[in-house]
């Protein structure tokens, strides 16, 4: 299994620009060190790993999600067309509401994944900036006849997410009424006088919002979310809570040689909703039985690797997977290095005694369980 970088699948990063927070706070502090993630630089770190962890799985942790844009859907014909296109169901999607989906191709192949959202008068898919430009392409090459456009957002809008059991607690604080938003629900509403859509964001585990907002508020809601108690955390943090949620990432985890069924991802699936671009591959699977490799989270015991590093039938040199990212979690009442990774069918149906170089793997049923706050 060949390895994966980043530079398979998303943009060079001599492309990348800081994010809208990640210019605001190297301005106000030069030694802020910024990480290329998704297309571009923010911020790495605020303190230590653990510390932040532990922020955003005990209190409220506040952090740039300028990383990611949208782009807006519009005209008569965009339900219909969208729906064809991705493999979620669309056209049914309540107003104020979203889900996740893939974006395939003839072969079933992954092009990319989205969030998507309805308006009252548009559809906003929400993707990494290192994949907007290519879903937009492969999408405009599929609007022949349709009353259909494509409009990316990325110089208007920009996004802070929190996270943590708090969170929705301090939103409310602040008059926002976040409690009362279900899993992928948004509200336009305000912070700080300013316009601004609230999300509440998918994460299995901790409680997750974002904001949107128009990037000339960067600071003016940085702050205020600041001031009501959010502690900042950087993407080093945001990619160890993502591996301890088992969310894969696109480029990094699975790319355009997978299949949908391979990611175990069935939330971005929809198999009563009719035709898209791909639907035969994922029903051919869905029906007649398997694919030859699944994700899976892992609990490692032993040295920690770097990823991608392959995963091991025990006492031989064969290669049953990959292991794609990697996190060493420490919080009082859970400390694990845990890991995501493909793993070839037949080692899974045997339940195979897996390793690595350096140490053993053990497959988890489910997601860890947080220590109690």
């Amino acid at each position: 299994m060949a390895p994966m970088s980043e530079s398979a699948t998303l943009i060079p990063e001599t492309t990348a620009a800081p994010t809208p927070l990640a210019n605001l706070l190297q301005g106000e502090s030069p030694h802020l060190t910024l990480r290329m993630h998704a297309g571009a630089l923010t911020p790495g770190n605020f303190s230590s790993t653990d510390e932040e962890i532990a922020a955003a799985a005990t209190g409220v942790a506040i952090f740039d999600s300028g990383y990611r844009t949208r782009i807006r859907v519009t005209g008569e014909d965009r339900l219909r067309w969208l729906n064809g296109m991705v493999s979620n169901a669309v056209q049914t999607l309540p107003e104020g509401s979203g889900n996740y989906n893939f974006i395939l191709n003839a072969q079933g192949r992954i092009q990319g994944d989205a969030y998507i959202y309805r308006t009252s008068d548009s559809l906003l898919l929400d993707t990494d900036r290192s994949q907007a430009a290519r879903l937009l392409a492969h999408l405009d090459h599929f609007i022949i006849m349709d009353d259909v456009e494509l409009r990316p957002l990325d110089e208007v809008t920009s996004g802070i997410g929190l996270a943590g059991p708090q969170a929705a607690a301090m939103l409310d604080s602040l008059g926002l009424s976040a409690s009362g938003l279900a899993p992928l629900q948004f509200v336009e509403t305000s912070i700080a006088g300013h316009a601004v859509t609230l999300l509440h964001a998918y994460s299995p585990l901790i409680p997750r919002y974002e904001i949107w907002f128009s990037p000339d508020h960067t600071a003016a809601l940085w702050k205020s979310l600041i001031a009501a108690g959010a502690k900042p955390i950087g993407i080093e943090t945001l990619e160890s809570l993502r591996v301890l949620e088992g969310i894969p990432r696109y480029g990094i985890d699975f790319n355009d040689r997978y299949l949908a069924q391979e990611t175990s991802q069935t939330r971005a699936l929809n198999f009563t909703k009719g035709c898209y671009l791909g639907q035969e591959i994922v029903e051919r699977i869905r029906s007649r039985a398997t694919v030859h490799r699944y994700l899976r989270q892992l609990e490692l015991h032993g040295e920690t690797p770097t990823a991608p590093t392959d995963i091991l039938a025990a006492g031989d040199t064969s290669s049953l997977g990959q292991l794609t990212s990697i996190a060493a979690i420490r919080l009082p009442g859970l400390s694990a290095t845990l890991a995501l990774g493909f793993i070839r069918t037949e080692a899974l149906e045997r339940k195979a005694s897996l390793e690595y170089t350096g140490g053993m793997a053990t497959v988890l049923d489910h997601l860890p369980a947080l220590p109690r706050s």
